[in-house]
């Protein structure tokens, strides 16, 4: 096993069992009540999963879906949820959403002085992170979590990038699903703060269990890897039928065209509507992101109309020349078997025509 790939599969992991552990202690201490550590225990998946990745995989990842990346959702979600749920109890100083970390030099020396009269260095240094324990403490709930919510959103990127790719993935493909994430987590971010933060909303529970409940369907996009890797497909007759060739030909972009109705745009606009629709809850960034929405959603429909049509048009063609419709995916050696195979047969046909017809000439001459 390859050092490199060791290490980044040990480290990226670990960073995922921090922010989790960190996510659980802020729950703990908004709750106030010690049996929310309950939750850390949902890291041992997540380390059963490094060990049989080590084991079977090298350290490598699997085709088509990240387990550690879906894991680290199951670690980390509930303890956003029960943030997001008990939100706003814990007053923000001057300004809403500021962040005030006050570690006075006093802290720092009093706790020195008291060390070095007790214990020395050691102890120094764990007075030191207590009082830096306290003061983050004291900041406001609300920024904590969405800090969480920042951070959570941008190790799923980081840490896809860090996680070692298999054999299936090539760097391209890899660097265009990181582009891909990158603009995913920013709609994702700002539909969880823009509709969370509006007041209305807040004082309504379902509201606030349905848009959370959307929001993590929204995440299960993140352990796919579908979006940039096609379905290979085998030269069969079965794989010749048109469903299967549309599917192996555009996997990819019909994926993409899933995720945006089903999975993205398209249930942030149903919310959306509704909160405006039904509710009468209007602002700007509302009415803008829906707008946003309704133009995505529509330019994935015509997406999806140009790959029928241009799919009908070549399978129109091909069918008219005569031509064996095989998968663009698969390995030229395929293809070019696929196409000597009925070449052969072709000219079997003329060499060796059927006993009726070779009948039929006898009889004439």
């Amino acid at each position: 096993m390859e050092l490199m790939v060791l290490l980044n599969a040990l480290v990226t992991r670990l960073l995922f069992v921090l922010h989790s552990l960190i996510g659980v202690w802020r729950v703990t201490a908004v709750k106030k009540e010690p049996k929310y550590w309950l939750l850390a225990l949902l890291n041992l998946l997540l380390c059963l999963e490094t060990g049989l990745t080590l084991k079977f995989k090298q350290g490598r990842g699997y085709k088509w879906f990240s387990p550690a990346i879906f894991l680290y959702l199951i670690c980390t979600v509930p303890s956003l949820w029960l943030l997001e749920i008990h939100h706003g109890t814990q007053y923000c100083g001057n300004e809403p959403g500021a962040v005030q970390v006050n570690v006075s030099n006093q802290d720092f020396n009093q706790s020195r002085d008291s060390s070095y009269g007790n214990e020395g260095t050691d102890h120094h240094i764990i007075q030191t992170a207590k009082v830096f324990v306290n003061q983050l403490s004291t900041i406001c709930e609300t920024v904590w979590t969405l800090a969480l919510h920042q951070t959570f959103l941008l190790l799923l990127v980081v840490g896809r990038w860090l996680l070692p790719i298999g054999v299936e993935i090539t760097r391209d493909q890899l660097s265009q699903l990181l582009l891909m994430f990158v603009g995913t987590a920013a709609d994702i971010l700002e539909f969880a703060s823009e509709t969370l933060d509006i007041e209305d909303v807040r004082k309504n529970y379902t509201l606030i269990n349905a848009i959370l409940a959307v929001w993590t369907w929204s995440m299960l996009q993140f352990p796919l890897d579908l979006a940039v890797q096609h379905i290979g497909c085998k030269p069969s007759a079965s794989a010749r039928r048109i469903p299967s060739l549309l599917l192996c030909r555009y996997s990819a972009e019909l994926w993409n065209i899933w995720v945006s109705l089903f999975i993205q745009d398209g249930p942030f606009f149903i919310v959306r509507s509704i909160l405006m629709g039904h509710f009468r809850i209007f602002n700007q960034m509302l009415v803008f992101f829906t707008a946003k929405n309704v133009l995505v959603v529509t330019l994935q429909l015509y997406r999806l109309a140009v790959i029928m049509f241009d799919f009908r048009t070549t399978i129109l063609q091909k069918s008219r020349k005569g031509e064996v419709c095989c998968c663009p995916c698969e390995p030229y050696e395929a293809r070019a078997h696929a196409t000597s195979h009925h070449d052969n047969e072709l000219k079997e046909l003329v060499a060796f025509p059927p006993k009726e017809e070779s009948q039929a000439l006898s009889e004439d001459h």
